[in-house]
């Protein structure tokens, strides 16, 4: 296949660019913290005004006082508008105070938050006192994070880390694998485009943080205000903490495209007249130097995401940081050292086998660490086989899999290239001497070469332009004639087409990646699920329910926990309901009643037949539930002989 022109680098930018504002354009960033409950919860009436709103997530997020508001059917706000902590343990929970004495009707919550992992979430609901009502509540359609604002930002993030790999896996490649490639200018273009590409993005990210969490309007990106928030929170400064490695990183590129690369001359001894061993020796000094600098700015520009993405929430967050920048150093060593291998195999002098097989074994190690921390990642996100294909998560995460073996496939074709390289050297050094005698010359300059090598012919021209116009000309000539001989050879052109897939496929790989990022993970996709259904995680166990309640006198309020053993439609359900006080404690009350309704089917009340079984417990067995569906438990709780209270809970019977 004819490669004439062909410029891998930019194909490769072209490729990221393309696929970031596709996938970027899809849909905005899905939900990472979820709405898991709320009291009241969504669609449910209650005998009285609540005492206030609260809010549990699955996972930390960040709220202020307007993060939270109650809308009247009128559309007016009537919360008191400071928020309040209810965090408990590991319950993330949040709540807004009411006033009393509200009036019957259906009431509108709207909240706003930003997930511990930096993505915004929001959401509304409706909860009726007395009756339902119609309401006249207007609440944003439009998804926080999504819009312009989030498509944007979803490019830089995707650019982000581009750049990284770029970056990180370019420099690693250049200090471990190919010294000389410091001299390359398509490798050090390849890098200093990566960090451009990081720096930008980053500067792109911080400036869209406020828009992109709050009011969605791109012109809110010049508000000095929103920015000074945005870096006193967790993600600002961690984006702020990457520019300020990249500008460490400046200083790294610089060196290594400089001094490093002076070091790494052809001639044994430098301008200063040092010999050989004095040379070798400021040459290992300085890789050494630059391997350990250069490895602690990947690991600190890593930990910039590891702080502030899924690694930071959820299951054992100590364990999955530092496994977090594993992963991301080796997924740079990778996918960036192939972009180096892939543009020095297209651009500037031949590479050196001993420099391929040295990328190879590097990226065996990335493989292998890749392995090991994806596995452990893809536990802690997924956390069962059958999510792997019942969420968006899992189908992703297969995706990525998948890919990842096709490159490996792949990989393995560059590897059998590579080892002929070695079986092939002594002819490439022929090659490469014979190659030029045969190519004919062509032109004027050509001839011109000719008539100056036969005996008695005159001398080179003394005009300074023309001996210089000769010169350019003869390197050119020199510079195809090496060209069409690399190109020549049949194993380097093979090898550089399996790289090229190779690159195609990482293209991808890195898409879908960063695409894992920016959507639920699993574990808590399955949570929410199960919350919405009003059932446990398996279906096969009772479902359980937690009801708090407020009469409003004197000792009035409690809680109180059904189990409805096994759940089922039909008869032979098991019903147990415990009361208990604020402190935990269970207590009697004068009169309790339980019932169910399914309005689909217009069935019910059904009126359950509690008997006392000891202090603050009942129970009824035999309660029959005909059909299954999303059933209506209302649950009746006296405390006096005037103070009562209703609350209804929304549970799903298989």
């Amino acid at each position: 296949m004819a490669l004439t022109g062909f410029r891998p680098r930019r194909l490769l930018v072209v490729l990221a660019v393309l696929c970031g504002v596709l996938a970027a354009g899809i849909a905005p960033a899905a939900a990472h913290a979820a709405l898991t409950g709320s009291d009241p919860a969504p669609g449910s009436v209650v005998a009285h005004a609540p005492e206030q709103v609260a809010l549990t997530f699955s996972e930390g997020v960040a709220m202020g006082d307007d993060s939270l508001r109650v809308l009247d059917p009128q559309g007016r706000r009537v919360d008191r508008g400071k928020l309040r902590d209810l965090c408990s343990g590991s319950v993330v929970k949040y709540g807004a105070g009411l006033p009393p004495g509200l009036a019957d009707g259906t009431y509108t919550v709207a909240w706003q938050a930003v997930s511990a992992d930096s993505h915004p979430v929001s959401g509304a609901f409706t909860f009726s006192i007395g009756a339902p009502s119609r309401t006249a509540a207007a609440v944003p359609q439009q998804q926080v994070g999504g819009g312009l604002v989030g498509a944007l930002y979803e490019i830089a993030r995707y650019l982000a880390y581009a750049g990284f790999v770029l970056l990180a896996g370019g420099a690693a490649f250049v200090l471990a694998c190919r010294p000389d490639g410091a001299r390359v200018r398509s490798v050090q273009r390849l890098v200093v485009h990566g960090w451009a590409l990081l720096t930008g993005a980053t500067l792109a990210m911080l400036l869209l943080r406020t828009p992109y969490t709050g009011s969605g309007k791109l012109a809110d990106v010049f508000d000095l205000g929103g920015l000074q928030q945005v870096v006193l929170s967790k993600p600002g400064a961690a984006l702020l903490a990457r520019l300020l490695l990249l500008a460490a990183a400046a200083l790294f590129v610089a060196v290594l495209f400089g001094a490093y690369a002076r070091a790494h001359r052809p001639e044994d001894d430098g301008p200063d007249g040092d010999d050989t061993t004095g040379a070798g020796k400021r040459r290992r000094d300085r890789t050494l130097g630059l391997a350990v600098g250069g490895v602690a700015l990947a690991a600190g520009l890593a930990t910039t995401w590891a702080i502030a993405e899924h690694a930071s929430t959820g299951l054992q967050p100590a364990v999955a940081m530092p496994v977090d920048v594993l992963h991301l150093l080796a997924v740079a060593a990778w996918l960036g050292g192939l972009a180096a291998l892939l543009v020095s195999l297209y651009g500037g002098p031949p590479i050196e086998r001993t420099a391929v097989r040295r990328f190879s074994r590097i990226a065996f190690g990335s493989v292998l660490v890749l392995v090991a921390t994806g596995t452990y990642q893809s536990w802690r996100q997924v956390g069962s086989w059958r999510a792997l294909t019942d969420t968006s998560y899992g189908q992703l995460l297969l995706v990525k899999v998948g890919l990842v073996v096709v490159m490996v496939a792949v990989a393995g074709l560059s590897r059998r290239w590579t080892n002929r390289l070695a079986a092939t050297a002594t002819t490439d050094t022929t090659a490469a001497v014979a190659v030029p005698a045969a190519v004919p010359a062509a032109g004027a300059d050509a001839e011109a070469e000719a008539d100056s090598a036969r005996p008695g012919a005159p001398t080179a021209p003394a005009d300074p332009d023309r001996a210089a116009q000769l010169a350019r000309q003869q390197a050119a000539l020199a510079t195809a004639r090496k060209k069409r001989a690399r190109d020549a050879d049949p194993v380097r052109r093979s090898l550089r087409q399996s790289v090229l897939t190779e690159a195609a496929i990482a293209v991808v790989l890195l898409v879908v990646t960063t695409a894992l990022t920016t959507t639920e993970p699993a574990r808590t996709e399955e949570a929410v699920k199960v919350a919405a259904a009003g059932q446990s995680p398996d279906a096969n166990q009772p479902r359980v329910l937690t009801v708090p309640f407020d009469t409003g006198g004197p000792g009035g309020r409690g809680s109180a926990r059904i189990d409805l053993d096994p759940g089922h439609s039909g008869g032979g359900n098991e019903l147990r309901l415990r009361i208990s006080d604020p402190s935990g404690k269970t207590r009697d009350v004068p009169e309790v009643k339980v019932s169910f309704t399914l309005d689909a089917k217009k069935l019910g009340p059904l009126p359950v037949a509690l008997h006392h079984s000891g202090t603050g417990h009942w129970a009824a067995s035999g309660v029959q539930l005909p059909v299954p569906g999303q059933w209506q438990l209302s649950l009746l709780v006296r405390t006096s002989d005037i103070d009562q209270v209703t609350e209804t809970r929304n549970v799903t019977i298989n």
